[in-house]
Order: C-alpha cells, then structure tokens, then sequence
C-alpha cells in the first residue's frame, strides 16, 4: 500500500514510516493509518469553508420550484424546475412550465380545464426566447376547481391516481447532474464577484439542500452558490492526496498512531508540529481573505485566535 501525493513523489505512507523510522508496517497497522488519514483529513477540511481546492464561486444552480408526493404514478412523485412559460400552442400562453428534475417527462402545465400533470410528455423552447412548446403527453393529474387557480399549490382538488400533495419550495439539491455541493456558503440572486454586486440570500440546509428564504421572484430559474465541493476519501489507491494537507496528515496520523501505541508524550509532540503545518496553510487562506471580496463573510480558525 502506498499513498501517493502531487507534493512529493515518495507518497504519504512511506513518509509516516520514516516518522516512526520503520520500513514497513503490518497490514493491521496500515489500515488503522489509514483511517486515521482520513479522520485527520476530514478534521482539515472543515477547518476553513475556502480550501482553494475545494472552493467554487458563485455556480448557477436550478431552483427547485416544488416538491410533489402521493401520486399513485411513482414517477410525479419528485422535485420540479420552472423552466419558463407556455408559448399558448397548447396550454394557456404566459403561464409557467415546470418539469421533473428527476424524470423531465412529466410536465405541469395549465391549460383552459386547469392545471394539468401530464407523463410522456415534453416542453420545447424552439426559438430560444424562454417560451416553450408542450407536446402533450398522458395525463396523470387534472385540475378540478371550479375556480381555476393561478398556483398550483393553491388548487384545492385533483381528479387522478393518489392523494397529491404540492410543496412550494425554493431548494437548491446538493447535486446537480455529476456535480455535488459539500457545503453550502454563500447564495447570490445573480452572479456574483464578477462586475457588480448581487442581492445574497439568507437560507437554511436540510438533508434536501438548501432551502432559499424570502426569494425575490418565483420566476427565477437559477441561483448562484458559492459551495465547497465534497472532500474524497482517502484510499490505499489513492493516486492525489491534497498537498495543502500532506505533511498535516502525515504527523497528525503519526501522532495518532503514537497514541495507540501509548507513547503519549511524543504523541503531543507530533501533533504540535502537525498544527504549525495546517496553522501555515490557514494563514494563507486568511491573507487572502483580507484581500479578496468573495471570501468577506468567511473565517478561519486562524483569524479567531488570539495573537
């Protein structure tokens, strides 16, 4: 087993050997660092929410408009993004298209008889100018007010398969296609750090995602979020160990295993020069934090202690 890093070619294993001035360990051993790499990584990670690596600015995400449960079709049951308006060709024109984030063959649209869930079916923007064709597919849910509604979480009866319940929501997932959000950190209306300012918003996570408070408009399709993207486990196999953490990981698991082998005192040792390693790399961060608007609203463990 070796760990190998972009900051050295000898890997991190044989450096943790050379600490404890050995050419080997057991296999027991070796598995018992490794999890200690990875406890001492993760321990890394969330000391600071602006790890370079780990950092992406203000990345357009879909708003997730509504969550639907209780359809007797399984595949209603799921997360829907307003993608934009219906052109009139079928359905009544200037209302909102929302489709399956999940299965985008299922299509909320309204039409003269109310607002209609239809399976198989699909919405085209031909012309680019945010107005969508609806090809109609099988309808699974029919609006049934007398009194036609203008939200859909607002109609109070549904002629289908299934108790249908509707969920307004303003969700940010925490994965999106293949790319997945670790860490929420900031959430801008508009794109934000590049020319002008963008209106940030106040929001809370749940194991869903982000959920936005107070959004300004329900006919915004996407949001900016500054994230950080989610730490890797580390394997034996592991081909690229982050090298801002690399000598960090390397004493601080040393220093662990010292403590299982009950050699407390030099224990305390390694882990002080494993400090001085990743408190070198925080201040770095903290120096560019000074200079930097993205990162205005962050801090590190390092600009919170004392000096």
């Amino acid at each position: 087993m070796e760990f190998k890093s972009y900051a050295t070619d000898d890997g991190l294993l044989k450096l943790i050997q050379a600490l404890a001035g050995v050419s080997s360990f057991t296999t027991e051993e070796e598995l018992n660092i490794l999890n200690f790499v990875n406890r001492r990584a993760t321990q890394a990670y969330n000391m600071s929410p602006i790890w370079p690596r780990y950092l992406v600015s203000s990345e357009a995400r879909d708003v997730n408009a509504y969550t639907l449960s209780g359809a007797g079709t399984a595949t209603v049951n799921q997360n829907y993004k307003l993608i934009g308006t219906n052109d009139g060709n079928v359905g009544i024109t200037n209302t909102n298209i929302y489709v399956g984030v999940t299965t985008d063959s299922i299509v909320i649209y309204k039409t003269t008889s109310g607002w209609r869930i239809d399976s198989g079916a699909s919405a085209t923007d031909s012309d680019g100018d945010g107005s969508f064709t609806v090809s109609a597919g099988s309808q699974v849910f029919i609006e049934a007010d007398t009194q036609k509604k203008d939200k859909i979480e607002d109609v109070v009866t549904w002629t289908g398969t299934g108790t249908l319940v509707i969920q307004p929501k303003n969700l940010i997932p925490f994965t999106e296609g293949s790319s997945t959000i670790g860490e929420f950190i900031r959430i801008h209306r508009k794109q934000a750090f590049y020319n002008m300012s963008s209106l940030e918003y106040d929001f809370f996570v749940d194991n869903s995602g982000a959920n936005i408070l107070n959004i300004v408009s329900t006919a915004d399709k996407k949001i900016y979020v500054t994230y950080k993207k989610p730490l890797d486990a580390i394997t034996a196999d592991s081909i690229i160990i982050p090298g801002e953490f690399f000598y960090y990981l390397a004493h601080a698991s040393y220093a662990d295993f010292l403590r299982m082998d009950g050699q407390h005192g030099k224990a305390i040792a390694e882990e002080e020069v494993a400090k001085d390693y990743i408190n070198t790399q925080l201040e770095q961060i903290d120096i560019r934090n000074n200079n930097n608007s993205i990162n205005k609203k962050f801090s590190t463990y390092v600009n919170r202690q004392r000096r």
